[in-house]
């Protein structure tokens, strides 16, 4: 397999579309890499750069230490796995597999070998005579992978390959495709707008933003470390929740108080906080650290009532707003038996240890961040106002 660097990679289209800029990540040997982020943030633009399928505006794209920036595709020595499958659907599923072994002139015993074995490693070995249109969706995407299992590639890539499927499909795909990864130890790079995927599948997270790498990471690194207000929000499920907060000073201990909730900060952040550039802060709190308080809790205390329970067996999402015209959707996880009913006022407390903090103008993280983080452009990056 191989190592992908991308050394201050842009692409800018006519009219001086910037789609993505200044972008510096290194995909090391057999890592599962992905880039996430919402529709148009330049995600799926990057890989096709690593593909040669878009043409390089300006930098370097290092596969295995050469430079393949004029290299076309074909020599390249990746294969790609693309959201809407791609098969040919006169050709048989042995043949869509073994079409690209044919045109480099493999020999024929060589072709079946490495189909037989792509078939049996994904279990489709029974549908090797059938034509595309007699499978299912994901059936097909099986046959997808499996064109590409067979070049044995540097480096595979994917484009939203589940995108198509059923929710139930895609879960069970999802564990497939990280299953192939531990079986063939390969350095693959994945593309998706779903955070859940990214955070399930991938060795390392790449979030995107604008055209601009947000921050780069492992996947429990960029949930409990958000390097910003925007990745500490698109990372996650249900996701974080965000308090407007002015920081001041009472009786020696620093508060955090916006409307509806006055919380006293933890020690361990009082420091930092202390150096904030302005006293205005938003305070994000995941809605697992935000849990229905009981009567004699009342240090930290958010107040708020219940316009939303949406009950999920082993536990339950509660949504509440501050507001009466119930425009604000705070959401809490909490254990599936509670006594409280929509519309009810309740008493909420935070973890204070788990409370992270952003600056309310540039929405970077005012704690350190923690880890190998890595940005393409720090300073563009979190100067996001969000």
């Amino acid at each position: 397999m191989a190592k992908v660097e991308l050394k201050n990679i842009e692409k800018i289209y006519e009219g001086n579309v910037r789609a993505v800029s200044n972008a510096n990540v290194v995909i090391e040997d057999r890592e599962f890499v992905v880039f996430v982020g919402p529709s148009g943030c330049g995600k799926s633009t990057t890989l096709r750069m690593i593909a040669g399928l878009e043409e390089i505006s300006s930098g370097d794209l290092m596969i295995d230490e050469v430079l393949v920036n004029n290299l076309p595709p074909k020599d390249r020595n990746i294969a790609m796995v693309f959201q809407n499958y791609a098969l040919y659907p006169h050709m048989s599923v042995y043949e869509n597999m073994a079409f690209g072994l044919r045109i480099r002139k493999i020999p024929n015993d060589e072709i079946d070998r490495r189909v037989q074995d792509a078939a049996r490693i994904l279990s489709i070995q029974e549908y090797l005579r059938r034509k595309p249109r007699a499978l299912s969706g994901g059936q097909r995407q099986r046959v997808a992978v499996g064109r590409a299992i067979v070049r044995n590639p540097k480096v595979f890539l994917f484009d939203e390959p589940l995108s198509n499927l059923d929710a139930k499909l895609r879960v069970q795909m999802r564990t497939e495709i990280a299953k192939l990864h531990n079986r063939l130890n390969a350095t693959m790079i994945y593309v998706t707008h779903d955070q859940v995927e990214a955070m399930t599948m991938g060795d390392k997270i790449v979030v995107m933003k604008d055209g601009l790498i947000q921050q780069i990471g492992s996947p429990l690194l960029l949930y409990d470390h958000p390097c910003n207000r925007f990745v500490a929000g698109f990372i996650g499920s249900p996701p974080m929740n965000f308090l407007e907060g002015r920081l001041r000073e009472e009786d020696g201990s620093l508060l955090v108080e916006g409307e509806g909730f006055k919380f006293v900060t933890a020690d361990i952040h009082r420091d930092d906080l202390g150096k904030a550039p302005s006293p205005n802060v938003i305070v994000g709190i995941r809605p697992e650290h935000l849990r229905i308080a009981g009567s004699e809790e009342g240090e930290s205390i958010l107040n708020a009532h219940i316009t939303v329970i949406e009950e999920l067996g082993a536990e339950a999402h509660m949504y509440m707003s501050r507001r009466a015209d119930d425009t604000e959707n705070l959401i809490s996880r909490v254990e599936q038996r509670h006594d409280y009913h929509i519309g009810e006022s309740a008493r909420f407390i935070p973890d204070m240890e788990h409370v992270r903090y952003f600056d309310a103008d540039s929405g970077r993280a005012l704690l350190g961040v923690i880890g190998p983080i890595r940005m393409s452009s720090r300073r563009s990056a979190l100067s996001q106002d969000e």
